[in-house]
């Protein structure tokens, strides 16, 4: 009796998690050299941008509780966010948490009493609009704080953003602790990928890599056999399958499958750094930008990652150029935050990361998704699985253990029936 996890990227590794915590023998197929899926997109298995946690990412931070990783993880600005305004030189420490608004120098820009119920208005029913629309009022606010945001966290521009998304996004930020920002020390590799491998082996999972599924065989509404480059895994009625996948390659293997057609990139540029040292007992910064194309700034000592979201007009950038572009505003922000380090007027050798189809686009009226379980011995998981979240590390850590708990009762169903 065997679950075969097809992806180890994290939606995969969660629901391989899931398994064998509940006594499921665990295959684990995964394509590329080495698991990790978008958290190791670079050669050396390294992060391929700047992703951050929240306190209340409860389910991500549960996960990493359950593989022993917590350690790894700090609050590399526990006073708040630092934010240079690069068109008008404004630098301060901006509070993620409605709770710390209260003290006007951390509460961001723009946030009048009239913005503030604009903010609170996103939690209430009726029709979608965009998030442009839904703050046009509001410009300032819009600027400092919902559109950093909205980027982030729904990788599409304001303009096309759902407000009703990003409403269920900033719920979720009102508890206290909820907002607390949270990177891993070294990176996702280290800091989530190896521990959980390291998990799941110690539970007897076994892990495949090189390892493209080339087709599903259905019978009679059921996955009868995963066809690999030379090799056929038969799968029995007591075995199940997990297709943590993207979108395109689960409608390859599942033709008709319902999924998102649009897609929204990032452009993510590492900076070598070699000198950029420590502060105190936490090396890691964290800094957010304005006004300029880098967006979020992640600061550890060897290197710099920047983040750009949203990136349709910056995706087609060589190295070079954004090394160009992108290097004198992150100069500009850690001499202007005291970070220690040279800060050389030359870009220091730098390599882009370009996800072309990083997410899907978070607008309006999203297309339907398909059924958790579109088979009987299969479901589906990936960050693109969760309705009511947006395509994140939480959503894809939420969307394994959902497809392992459909797979646990479809198979305990199996045996519930007499033969």
């Amino acid at each position: 009796m065997t679950v075969h996890v097809i992806g180890a990227g994290i939606a995969g590794l969660a629901a391989a998690l899931a398994l064998v915590r509940a006594g499921q023998r665990v295959a684990l197929h995964e394509a590329a050299p080495v698991a990790g899926g978008r958290a190791r997109a670079l050669p050396d298995g390294t992060d391929n941008g700047t992703h951050a946690l929240l306190g209340a990412n409860r389910a991500a931070l549960r996960f990493l509780a359950q593989i022993g990783a917590q350690e790894g993880w700090v609050e590399p600005e526990p006073a708040g966010l630092p934010v240079l305004d690069l068109e008008t030189g404004s630098a301060r420490r901006v509070s993620l948490s409605p709770l710390g608004w209260a003290d006007a120098a951390r509460r961001p820009e723009g946030m009048t009493l009239g913005a503030l119920f604009a903010l609170l208005r996103l939690a209430l029913p009726g029709a979608d609009r965009s998030v442009a629309a839904a703050f046009a009022g509001h410009p300032r606010l819009l600027r400092a704080l919902v559109e950093p945001l909205t980027v982030a966290a729904l990788n599409t521009p304001v303009q096309e953003a759902s407000a009703r998304l990003l409403g269920a996004v900033l719920r979720r930020l009102g508890g206290r602790g909820a907002a607390r920002l949270l990177v891993a020390r070294q990176g996702l590799g280290p800091d989530l990928v190896a521990p959980a491998l390291a998990t799941l082996a110690c539970h007897g999972a076994n892990l495949r890599t090189g390892s493209r599924l080339r087709e599903v065989v259905q019978a009679g509404g059921r996955v009868a056999a995963l066809e690999f480059a030379g090799t056929s895994l038969p799968v029995g009625p007591a075995d199940g399958v997990v297709l943590a996948l993207p979108p395109w390659e689960a409608a390859r293997l599942l033709p008709g499958l319902s999924v998102p057609q649009r897609h929204a990139p990032i452009l993510n540029l590492h900076f070598s750094r070699p000198d950029s040292g420590a502060v105190g007992d936490h090396p890691v910064r964290f800094l957010g930008l304005l006004g300029g194309l880098s967006q979020w700034v992640l600061v550890r000592p060897g290197g710099i990652s920047v983040t750009v979201s949203a990136a349709d007009g910056s995706i087609g950038l060589t190295d070079a150029e954004a090394a160009a572009r992108i290097w004198p505003e992150v100069r500009q922000a850690g001499l202007r935050f005291g970070l220690p380090g040279e800060w050389p007027a030359a870009p220091p050798p730098a390599r882009a990361v370009r996800e072309r189809r990083a997410t899907p686009r978070h607008g309006l009226n999203p297309p339907a998704l398909p059924p958790r379980r579109p088979l009987a011995n299969l479901a589906l998981a990936g960050d693109w699985t969760v309705a009511e979240l947006p395509a994140t590390i939480e959503a894809a850590v939420r969307s394994g253990e959902a497809a392992a708990a459909a797979i646990l009762y479809a198979l305990a169903r199996r045996q519930a029936v007499p033969a």
